[in-house]
């Protein structure tokens, strides 16, 4: 075997097709793009959701919903949650600072405290909302549940 015989792999090495180059390619005068219309014309690029004239789906469907400007979003924290909390790190109030300092929440996130779980520690907690199954689980425990603004 000689270097001048080195062939590469079958099906490794893919011949380009040249476009528009002469009737004898096969694909001369109008480059395989048809006659005429956008698709035809060099720099081409649909609209997104264009159906060639077509109302698109889009359109054809009716709106829905809306979106309330006022809502007010909570983020949740259960009961179950804070004992974990607290069994960890021994805290004897669990405000928003301390709920940020162990990255339960982000700082500009309302806390709102819900009811799953059993809370087994008296304790003083904080938050911007409490369901009234948290608010009456914190209290039976001797707790206090405060709202802030």
């Amino acid at each position: 075997m000689n270097l001048n015989e080195l062939t590469p792999a079958k099906g490794s090495v893919k011949t380009n097709y040249r476009r528009g180059r002469g009737q004898g390619s096969g694909g001369g005068g109008t480059a395989t793009r048809g006659h005429k219309g956008a698709q035809s014309r060099s720099g081409y690029s649909s609209k997104r959701g264009f159906e060639g004239g077509q109302m698109p789906l889009q359109r054809r469907l009716p709106k829905f919903g809306f979106k309330n400007i006022n809502r007010i979003e909570y983020h949740g924290i259960n009961l179950d949650a804070i004992q974990k909390l607290i069994d960890k790190t021994n805290v004897t109030e669990v405000n928003f600072e301390t709920l940020l300092k162990h990255g339960m929440v982000t700082k500009n996130e309302r806390v709102k405290i819900l009811g799953r779980g059993e809370l087994k520690a008296k304790l003083e907690i904080k938050a911007h909302a409490f369901t009234a199954s948290a608010k009456k689980a914190i209290e039976d425990k001797g707790g206090n549940a405060i709202e802030i603004k």
